[in-house]
């Protein structure tokens, strides 16, 4: 009861308790040094044991339901590419004990793309070829303007699928895409229309909008409207051509470079053969072209495949395929702009 001194223990119960402590230490150092050997965390800022650190999503096995969905952004310019992998990581076999930041892969944040920033303080210009409103403005359109050794229409139409889908449409979503693309990685892009006219512009004003953006390198993106038997696609460059108002002699050597640069790298990212019914190994000199009698910037126009074939239609029509061919031009673009300029075949 209390206010009564306790009672000593007896030898005994103090022989038992002491016995009971001993064995207890070792256990738990035991358990302890077993806890130990299942943290694969290990001490701060060391590096993470694989197990605990590869990302479960690398794994062809893995379960794609248990990784975060990709955004599916193909039928937006300028978005990443179809495919690529998702940033998951596995479930950590350690103990909930929170791992130095420098040790979570989830933690990190996305490396900077290699090229980023390449083309800073670079000028391009895009020439999304014809425009949506042309069939609007015959009048204006059939206008001719002198381009230099000749006279020509201001602008036409274009030409379509036979699902009616325009060429005007395909250059316009592919301008933008590649726009997007070079302006992640530094340049400033001009377009020639953005679907903010109502027709035109006429080739002549095409042509002078390369040197009145300050432009170092232009390209004119197209769709071919050839025969229903052929297929691939083509780049067009630059005759010399003096004469009238016209004289492109400075830019037809670059403008070749450039050419062959766009056939290769747009080849590359669609995997388009070359055109088989026009041009030579995907490649055309022509002097009938006011948007190239008249630059002063080098360019070349390119064909992206002929919209009146069924297997290139199906092809133009598919935003994931206009998203590589976009890339193909911004690649063309990029290297023209990085590359030293070499003696190539005449």
């Amino acid at each position: 009861m209390t206010g009564t001194a306790p009672r000593p223990p007896r030898r005994s119960a103090l022989l038992r308790a002491t016995t009971a402590a001993a064995v207890a230490v070792p256990l738990c150092t035991a358990g302890w040094f077993g806890w130990r050997a299942l943290d694969h965390s290990g001490p701060a800022g060391a590096t993470a044991a694989p197990a605990a650190s590869a990302p479960a999503a690398s794994s062809p096995t893995a379960d794609p339901a248990s990784a975060p969905p990709a955004p599916t952004a193909t039928d937006q310019p300028g978005t990443a590419d179809p495919g690529a992998p998702a940033d998951g990581t596995a479930a950590p076999l350690t103990p909930p004990v929170a791992p130095p930041p420098s040790t979570t892969p989830a933690a990190e944040a996305p490396s900077a793309p290699a090229d980023a920033a390449v083309l800073t303080g670079r000028t391009v210009l895009l020439d999304p070829g014809h425009n949506p409103g042309n069939s609007a403005h015959t009048a204006e359109i059939n206008r001719q303007v002198d381009i230099g050794n000749a006279r020509k229409e201001c602008d036409t139409t274009g030409t379509e699928t036979n699902a009616g889908y325009t060429e005007a449409e395909y250059t316009l979503d592919v301008s933008r895409r590649a726009r997007a693309l070079l302006a992640a990685r530094g340049a400033t892009v001009v377009l020639v229309q953005d679907g903010d006219r109502p027709w035109g512009p006429c080739v002549d004003e095409r042509a002078r909008a390369g040197a009145d953006a300050h432009a170092d390198v232009a390209v004119s993106v197209h769709g071919d409207g050839g025969p229903a038997s052929g297929s691939g696609f083509h780049v067009i460059m630059p005759a010399r051509v003096v004469a009238g108002k016209a004289d492109n002699a400075a830019i037809v050597a670059p403008s070749r470079r450039l050419g062959l640069l766009l056939r290769d790298r747009f080849h590359a990212a669609t995997g388009e053969p070359y055109a088989d019914y026009i041009a030579k190994d995907g490649l055309d000199t022509r002097s009938d072209l006011g948007g190239l009698n008249l630059s002063t910037v080098p360019k070349v126009f390119i064909e992206c495949g002929n919209m009146r074939n069924s297997t290139d239609a199906k092809r133009m029509t598919d935003p994931q395929w206009r998203q590589q061919a976009a890339r193909g031009i911004a690649d063309a673009l990029t290297a023209f702009l990085t590359t030293q300029e070499k003696t190539e075949e005449r």
